[in-house]
């Protein structure tokens, strides 16, 4: 009997040693959960691509082990990153391009233009990322020296915010364009009757449409250019702001083909193929792909002056910007998606722009619930048009657009208009949630500036001091929730990511240093050090 009772005993005591089995353990870490109390720990379990456990580095390894064992030897750890808006696809063929990002002269742009055709001879040329706010004069450059440059070769040098093109005789001359041609929604730029070369927003179609598509190999290495780009900086889905179906349909064979990993929530561009195609078909949703949401243009840049503004321009007299969509087209359109299961993302910079789409969005949502539609951008908005936020639409912003912008904002809208932009705080309050993105390649890909830009509202100059409109800064956990859970609340994905709890995908990043308690003026150069995407290890 008593030796039934002692080995009884034994059994026992292995029976509460025995541990189960995962995939990999993430130990002595500062994990910031993101979870509804923002709780932190210290140790996460996986299996199968998902989180099974949180809690203290003890209690993990008492009650798992795991082949993989990672060490964060007290580094911080957050869910993986989402950027809400930026243009993936765009950054990888802009690897294909002459980068012309930074540059402080038009001399430095054709300079840039002219090594990259002498190292990367093309039949087309095509560069971006020019911007005449950070030249000492302040205009839109002229065709004249490309004329002379590439007599023979047409030349599109596209502005950094995607709205504007300076292109070359030879360009206009392919695409039809003469001192005659007039296009709806955008401008072609013309000095003493002449054309400069600079087409604003709608015009830019028909340089399009002569301009030589990319190879499918093309298209697969800018994918994965783009990925690569993504994933170094703890970037583990985008949101991609305006993708055709044969795009979309790529990315989802290579995430299939285990070709692509990084996860991407797809806005199908506004062409009515693709949006009926879509639309009919339903939801797209697999482990990596989302497809559920519609892109549509309201109006052009602020810095191109082609915002659609209540009134004119500060520094343009009787220039009111544009909407490169008919106003009767996006309610028409607005009505359309609602009647499906697709969200509409729309992008608004102008006062005029933004209460223009709010006013249809409140229409055709009219007794329909929980649709979060976004408004992409929400960059300048009346005073009286905040409270429309409070009916579900979420804004969509970009915190570096701010910084980037407030060197000229000011010219463009007066000082008594700049008042209600790049408000993102107010944003917050209306609506109970923001997600946060880069727009990249507009902006840099850094999430690291976007989450500086929020919380400081100074560039990486330390301008200006004491941070621009700090009214409107967003905390930091305001903030690092709108690069995760918030982000993927906007795509209706808060049940499968964006915060490090037991069920949910195991994306989560190891930083470089703590982004919750370093001095702000480190966080821009923080790194992510090492990237999980379904505890795999991708950097």
């Amino acid at each position: 009997m008593k030796k039934i009772l002692f080995f009884t005993c034994i059994a026992f005591l292995f029976a509460c040693e025995t541990t189960e089995q995962a995939d990999l353990l993430l130990i002595n870490a500062q994990v910031y959960t993101v979870n509804d109390s923002f709780d932190t720990a210290e140790a996460l379990a996986v299996s199968g691509g998902k989180i099974i456990a949180v809690g203290t580095t003890d209690e993990i390894q008492k009650k798992y082990k795991a082949d993989e064992v990672i060490d964060a030897e007290g580094k911080t750890v957050v869910p993986g990153l989402i950027d809400a808006h930026c243009h993936f696809y765009g950054l990888g063929l802009n690897q294909l391009k002459v980068d012309l990002v930074g540059t402080g002269s038009f001399e430095e742009v054709l300079e840039r233009v002219k090594n990259f055709q002498e190292q990367n001879p093309s039949n087309f040329i095509q560069g971006r990322g020019w911007d005449q706010n950070d030249w000492e004069v302040k205009e839109f450059p002229t065709k004249e020296e490309l004329d002379a440059l590439f007599p023979d070769t047409p030349v599109a040098l596209e502005r950094v915010d995607g709205h504007a093109y300076l292109v070359n005789q030879k360009a206009l001359d392919l695409a039809g364009i003469s001192e005659t041609t007039e296009v709806e929604g955008g401008e072609i730029i013309k000095r003493n009757g002449e054309i400069t070369g600079v087409l604003v927003d709608n015009p830019m179609a028909m340089i399009d449409k002569i301009a030589p598509p990319p190879t499918l190999e093309m298209n697969i290495k800018a994918l994965k250019d783009a990925e690569d780009i993504c994933l170094d900086y703890g970037l583990t889905t985008v949101n991609d702001a305006g993708l055709n179906r044969e795009t979309i349909e790529l990315i989802d064979s290579l995430q299939q083909n285990g070709d692509l990993s990084i996860r991407v929530y797809a806005m199908v561009s506004n062409s009515p193929d693709d949006v009926n195609y879509f639309l009919d078909k339903g939801i797209v949703k697999t482990d990596r792909l989302n497809v559920r949401s519609v892109k549509v243009y309201g109006d052009g840049a602020l810095g191109s002056r082609g915002a659609a503004l209540r009134q004119p321009y500060s520094d343009q007299p009787g220039h009111f910007g544009a909407m490169v969509t008919p106003i009767a087209d996006i309610e028409a359109l607005a009505v359309q998606i609602a009647a499906s299961d697709y969200q509409m993302n729309t992008h608004a910079i102008g006062d005029s722009a933004n209460i223009a789409v709010l006013r249809a969005y409140k229409k055709a949502l009219e007794g329909k619930e929980d649709r979060r539609w976004k408004i992409e951008h929400a960059q300048v908005i009346s005073t009286e048009d905040f409270d429309y936020f409070e009916e579900g639409i979420i804004p969509s912003i970009q915190p570096t657009h701010a910084t980037s912008d407030m060197y000229w904002a000011e010219d463009r809208l007066g000082p008594n208009r700049v008042k209600g932009a790049y408000a993102f705080k107010t944003l917050l309050d209306k609506a109970g949630t923001v997600a946060l993105g880069t727009d990249f390649p507009v902006e840099q890909v850094s999430p690291f500036l976007t989450f500086y830009a929020a919380v400081a509202r100074k560039d990486t100059a330390g301008y200006p001091e004491g941070g621009f409109q700090m009214k409107d800064a967003l905390s930091r956990e305001e903030t690092l929730k709108g690069m995760t859970l918030w982000a993927a609340y906007s795509n209706f994905e808060e049940d499968e990511k964006g915060s490090l709890e037991v069920g949910k995908v195991a994306d989560f990043v190891i930083l470089s240093d703590d982004i919750m308690s370093v001095p702000s003026e480190a966080i821009p150069n923080l790194e992510a050090e090492q990237v999980f995407v379904n505890g795999v290890k991708k950097k």
